[in-house]
């Protein structure tokens, strides 16, 4: 692996700028989620018993419980955290001397925080990936706030490391979950199919997708394996460019999701993972900054070789894809079929062979790591530099070491024999820290959902029982004109619950007869996860008397037969009643309440008059009537422009590069690792040290032009001498 300097650099940047998504996000929907008038009011989570600070935090790790400390109810301190955690990850995006390990400590604490109390709403896989991924950010961000140095010291390539074994467990467990759930739609490629319209919450473009043919939709699915299940396996490839292909081919996948899908930052926080694949050789290459050529013989033939092992890795995945899948041209459709040619039994087999060879993988490429830096850290001029250098080493090879090792637990889940063949000390480990979210097991889409059409929760209210009118929300389908709306990386957290409500009965989902109770109510805040603009509410003059909620199945319309496309995206079908009618009162909701725990046992606290409260409640006033993903469009657009402006400025205070000569050219045709430690001179510098070293270079080139003028003043004076 070569310099890492930008792509860590970037990879923080990201970071801070995923982080500002969230909290702004979930800042939003807080008092229709959580308020004391929301679904799942927080302050039920948190019982006041008059326990010591520590116990509290040693039972629940959360900083919520400082809030009555400070004057604050539960919801309120909610608030304050999430502003916090947006304040504070916007300036970290505006701000590099701010992606500091103890800035990221802060919103990972925060996040924390929030977590512990979110309930149903923030247990979603992505929340526990930003967590995982935030607390890798605390051992890879420098500490600039204490040190006041952002340079790359030896110990970062080795907790930059981490990033890219997360990234292969989370690729490699998604690719075989999918498998080993014995899903039809998987085993017979045809998920994809169903995937477009039955996702949670679709993309326009899904539904052009979704009118591609058959053979295509199974392709496809056969390309997710590859990317998902062989692919992570390049990652710790000795020879980059396999690394770099790769992470092509990740990205490739995520940009896909992204275009057909609103699945909030997940895919976000999956490509900043991808940069754990990048070295600042290829950064540059983006950049088409000029890089030295190599010219010596044996570094050609080592290019060579590197580009035949290359082709013999990529001919053996094409050719394990075209024999596990029976790859064949179908003449007659114009197209490819594919089938699975493998068992379960077989691919059980498989999975059994690879699952332990893969820790061992990880634990020879961190043994690498670990070996290059203590050999960088012995080449360090100094017995007490090298010593300083030897012991930040030491320390951060054992947390990396130990989240390694912690880790192996979530990944042994995808093979039980594997699983249970790891030390049990390792296991209590895992227990120990299971709670603050440091290692979780990922595996997305494991079945596929809605095969039967996609259903879909419609909520109806009426003043008398006899009319009724559809409550049609904001993001999730429910007009058949409207069309998907784009919302990433904004999550609409009652939307995606609608959602999993939607795939079984109203039962296991016991906040359901709280939103129907608060809809009763008329509760503004509530009303407000529905539809932001309330007027749009069909209710918003008063409430319901009556509400009822029935099940439909949803399908995307298909062009018609001239070709021109239909008035209506969707089209759907009547299923089963899923709510019966109820009112305030209602003997069925009240039971429901009571059985789920979701009556109001005591009043809650009167709301504190505290500046902090004060401030708090005056930014929620500023914001009310904004949607989500409005406001985090506009901070998200701001801050990646300030940054390019930023950059721009200072490349052009700099100076304007100099031209690629002959003797200096890209080196991306090398395929070692030696080319890749080769980079520029400023890479890793701040503008201020580019700014010293570009003014130096500018006194130099004045001084040699004095020089030059001087000896050819001396050389007139000798001929004139001579011609005397």
């Amino acid at each position: 692996m070569g310099e890492i300097t930008l792509p860590r650099r970037m990879f923080l940047w990201c970071m801070a700028a995923i982080y500002m998504c969230a909290f702004v996000s979930l800042y939003v929907q807080i008092p229709g989620l959580y308020g004391n008038d929301g679904l799942l009011p927080a302050r039920w989570q948190l019982r006041y018993s008059g326990k010591p600070l520590v116990e509290q935090l040693l039972s629940s790790p959360t900083l919520l419980w400082l809030g009555p400390r400070v004057g604050l109810d539960t919801h309120t301190a909610m608030e304050l955290l999430c502003l916090l955690g947006a304040a504070l990850s916007l300036a970290a995006t505006l701000v590099e001397a701010l992606r500091d390990s103890l800035v990221f400590l802060c919103l990972w604490a925060f996040y924390l925080s929030l977590y512990q109390v979110g309930q149903v709403f923030l247990y979603f896989q992505w929340d526990n990936l930003l967590l995982e991924t935030g607390f890798l950010c605390i051992l890879v961000a420098p500490m600039t706030l204490i040190r006041g140095s952002r340079g790359v010291k030896e110990h970062d390539r080795v907790t930059f490391w981490l990033n890219r074994w997360l990234l292969f467990r989370l690729m490699f467990a998604s690719g075989v979950v999918k498998l080993t759930s014995r899903c039809p739609t998987w085993w017979g490629l045809t998920a994809l199919t169903y995937h477009y319209e039955t996702q949670c919450i679709p993309t326009p473009l899904a539904w052009f997708a979704h009118q591609l043919p058959v053979w295509w939709q199974k392709l496809s699915v056969v390309g997710t394996f590859v990317i998902e299940i062989a692919a992570p396996f390049l990652f710790f490839s000795p020879l980059r460019r396999l690394r770099l292909g790769a992470f092509y081919l990740q990205v490739l996948l995520q940009l896909l999701i992204i275009l057909s899908g609103n699945y909030n930052f997940f895919n976000l926080l999956t490509l900043t993972l991808c940069l754990s694949l990048l070295d600042d050789q290829h950064v540059h290459f983006w950049l088409r900054r000029p890089q030295r050529r190599e010219t010596n013989t044996d570094r050609k033939l080592w290019s060579r070789l590197c580009y035949l092992l290359e082709i013999a890795v990529w001919s053996l995945l094409i050719f394990g894809a075209i024999i596990g899948f029976d790859l064949q041209v179908d003449k007659l459709k114009n197209g490819v079929s594919s089938r699975t040619a493998f068992t379960f039994h077989q691919f059980n087999q498989f999975l059994k062979t690879v699952t332990i060879p893969c820790i061992w993988i990880g634990v020879l490429s961190l043994t690498w790591e670990l070996l290059s830096s203590l050999f960088w850290c012995a080449c360090v001029s100094g017995f007490l530099r090298r010593f300083w250098r030897m012991t930040q080493l030491s320390v951060f090879a054992v947390a990396t070491v130990l989240m390694f090792t912690v880790s192996l637990v979530p990944f042994s889940y995808i093979e039980y024999d594997s699983h249970a063949r790891l030390w049990p000390a390792v296991r209590r480990a895992h227990d120990m820290v299971h709670r603050y979210q440091l290692v979780n097991s990922y595996g997305l889409f494991r079945r596929m959902t809605g095969v039967g059409g996609r259903p879909e929760v419609v909520i109806e209210g009426s003043y008398d029982a006899i009319t009724w009118t559809e409550i049609e929300f904001m993001y999730k389908p429910g007009n058949l004109s409207a069309a998907p709306p784009v919302v990433t990386p904004h999550q609409p957290r009652l939307d995606w619950q609608m959602w999993f409500a939607a795939l079984g009965p109203q039962n296991q989902a016991p906040w359901f007869s709280s939103l129907m109770q608060r809809l009763l109510q008329g509760k503004a805040d509530v009303i407000k996860l529905i539809q932001t603009d309330v007027s749009q509410y069909p209710f918003h003059r008063q409430p319901p008397a009556y509400l009822r909620a029935h099940r439909y199945r949803y399908w995307f319309t298909e062009p018609k037969a001239d070709g021109s496309y239909p008035e209506r995206w969707w089209r759907r079908v009547y299923d089963e009643e899923f709510y019966p009618t109820v009112h305030l009162g209602h003997t069925f909701l009240e039971s429901m309440l009571s059985q789920y725990g979701l009556k109001d046992k005591s009043a809650p606290r009167r709301l504190s008059n505290s500046s902090t409260a004060r401030a708090v409640r005056w930014v929620r006033s500023q914001v009310d009537g904004f949607s989500g993903h409005t406001i985090v469009w506009t901070l998200l657009a701001c801050s990646a422009t300030f940054c390019l402006l930023q950059g721009l400025f200072s490349r052009k205070k700099l100076g304007k590069p100099t031209s690629v000569t002959p003797e200096v050219a890209d080196t991306e045709d090398d395929g070692s690792e030696s080319g890749a430690d080769e980079t520029l001179d400023s890479c890793g510098m701040s503008e201020q040290q580019q700014e010293e070293e570009a003014e130096e270079e500018k006194d130099g080139t004045q001084d040699e032009e004095e020089e030059e003028e001087e000896e050819g003043e001396m050389d007139k004076a000798m001929l004139e001498k001579e011609e005397l």
